[in-house]
C-alpha cells in the first residue's frame, strides 16, 4: 500500500475539485504533488472559500502553494470576468507603495493581498510601508470577485495586530507547528562537524568529494566569500560547482537557479539573500560553511532541503571550536543536532593552493573574502558565541590562503564585542 492510499482522502488535492479549475489541478498534478501538506490541507479550503487567513509552518512545509493556488484561481476568476489589466503584481513594500503614490496605477479592484514571510517583512523595516499600502487598498476590498482573500505566512508576534487590521472580522489562525517538538520538518537529518579554523577550507574540499553525486547547496556569510571558494573549487579543483549572490545581475541568477535546478549532482554557493525564497527540487545537503546568524535564519538554510511531504535530506553545519555553544542555543529553539564525524585527515591542498595564490586577481578576491567574513560578525547577534575577542584572527587568514593578515582593523571590531 503507497501513501497515497493510507492518506486521509480530504488531504488529497482532487478533494479541492469543487474550488479550484482543472486547469490548476492538472498544473500541480503535473508538478508531481497528490497529496497536501498539513499547512495546505489547513489554508486552502478556507482560503478558497475566501475567508481571510493568518498561517504559521515551518520551513519546507508547503506554504508556497498555499498562498499561490487561490491567487491564480482568482486571477482565473477576474478574467472570466473580463477584468482587464495586469492580473498580478510581485513586489518588496517598498516598491509597491512607489507605484500606489502614482496616478497611473489603478489598485480600485484589487482582490487578493499575499504577504510571504510576513515576518520578514517586519524584521527588514517594511513595517511605515505595509501600513500604508493597507490603508489605500479599497476599504471593501476585491468588488469584481465574489470572495476576495487576504493571505499571511508566515505570521509571529508584532506582525499579527497591523495584518489583521486589514481584514476582515472573522480571520483564520492556522498554526501548524504548535503541537511539534521539532522546529525543523521531519524527514531533515542534521548534525554539526567541529574544525579548526585554519583547516575549514580543507573540510570543505572534504566534504565536497563525498558528496560529489549529490546536489548540495553550501552557504557562506558573504559575497565575496561565495566568488572566493566558486573560483578556487572550480578553477583549481575542478569540481561541479555554481555560485549565486546578490551582487549578480538578475540575468546571470536566473541562469545559475536553471541550471541547478536541472542538475542532478553539484553544488551551489551562496548567500542568504540569494537563495531566499528558492523552491528546488531534490536539494540532498545544506552545508552550513559560515554558521547562521540565529535559529531563524538556520531553519530557512535548512529549509532548502527535505520539502514537502515524506521528503528526506541532509544539513551540516560547520564550527570552529570556540562556536560549538551555537549547539546549545538550537536546542533552546527545538533544533537537535547530531555530532558528526570531526575529520582530522585532508588532501593535500596546498599545491593547489599556491598555484591560486600566484594569480594576483585571485589574492586580491582572497583578501576581500577574508575582510568579508570579519566583517560579518559585526552582526553577529549571538556575540557571547560568535566572539572576535577569542577568534584567532591570522587562522582565519591562513583558511583563505593567506600567509599574511590583510589589513583589517580587528581591535576596533574586538570592541564592538564589548
Amino acid at each position: 500500500m503507497d501513501i497515497e492510499e493510507k492518506v486521509n482522502p480530504r488531504k488529497k488535492f482532487k478533494y479541492l475539485k469543487d474550488q479550484v479549475s482543472a486547469a490548476t489541478l492538472q498544473a500541480v498534478k503535473a508538478m508531481g504533488f497528490k497529496i497536501m501538506t498539513d499547512i495546505q490541507a489547513e489554508v486552502l479550503p478556507e482560503a478558497l472559500d475566501g475567508a481571510d487567513v493568518v498561517a504559521t509552518a515551518k520551513t519546507g512545509s508547503g506554504k508556497t502553494l498555499a498562498f499561490l493556488i487561490p491567487a491564480v484561481e482568482t486571477v482565473i476568476k477576474c478574467m472570466e470576468k473580463q477584468v482587464q489589466g495586469v492580473h498580478i503584481v510581485v513586489a518588496t513594500p517598498g516598491r509597491l507603495f512607489d507605484h500606489m503614490r502614482t496616478k497611473e496605477f489603478d489598485y480600485r479592484n484589487v482582490c487578493c493581498l499575499v504577504l510571504d514571510e510576513a515576518d520578514k517583512i517586519f524584521q527588514y523595516g517594511f513595517e511605515e510601508d505595509l501600513k500604508q499600502i493597507i490603508n489605500r487598498l479599497p476599504s471593501k476590498i476585491g468588488t469584481n470577485i465574489d470572495k476576495p482573500c487576504y493571505l499571511a505566512l508566515p505570521s509571529q508576534k508584532g506582525t499579527d495586530a497591523l495584518i489583521k487590521s486589514a481584514m476582515k472580522e472573522k480571520v483564520h489562525n492556522i498554526n501548524t507547528d504548535e503541537d511539534n517538538l521539532m522546529a525543523t520538518v521531519e524527514g531533515l537529518k542534521q548534525g554539526y562537524a567541529v574544525c579548526e579554523t585554519e583547516y575549514r577550507l580543507w573540510w570543505l574540499h572534504k566534504l565536497l568529494k563525498k558528496t560529489r553525486n549529490f546536489k548540495v547547496m553550501v552557504f557562506f556569510s558573504s559575497c565575496k566569500s561565495v566568488e572566493f571558494h566558486h573560483e578556487f573549487f572550480s578553477k583549481y579543483c575542478e569540481a561541479a560547482v555554481l555560485c549565486i549572490h546578490g551582487k549578480m545581475s538578475q540575468t546571470d541568477r536566473t541562469d545559475v537557479i536553471t541550471n541547478f535546478y536541472n542538475a542532478e549532482k553539484v553544488a551551489l554557493f551562496c548567500t542568504d539573500l540569494a537563495a531566499r525564497g528558492l523552491d528546488i527540487p531534490a536539494v540532498d545537503w545544506i552545508v552550513q560553511f559560515d554558521p547562521p546568524s540565529d535559529a531563524n535564519e538556520y531553519i530557512h538554510r535548512v529549509g532548502r532541503t527535505a520539502r514537502g511531504m515524506g521528503a528526506e535530506g541532509n544539513a551540516v553545519i560547520l564550527l570552529r571550536p570556540d562556536e560549538v555553544e551555537f549547539v546549545s542555543y538550537l536546542k533552546e529553539s527545538k533544533i537537535y543536532l547530531d555530532k558528526y564525524e570531526s575529520w582530522d585527515k585532508f588532501a593535500n591542498l596546498q599545491p593547489k593552493l599556491d598555484a591560486a595564490m600566484s594569480d594576483p586577481q585571485f589574492h586580491e578576491l582572497a583578501v576581500e573574502a577574508f575582510q568579508g567574513y570579519m566583517r560579518a560578525f559585526e552582526v553577529k547577534k549571538l556575540k557571547h558565541i560568535f566572539n572576535l575577542i577569542t577568534m584567532d584572527v591570522d587562522a582565519v587568514a591562513r583558511s583563505f590562503g593567506l600567509k599574511e593578515r590583510p589589513d583589517v582593523d580587528v581591535r576596533k571590531l574586538k570592541l564592538l564585542e564589548i
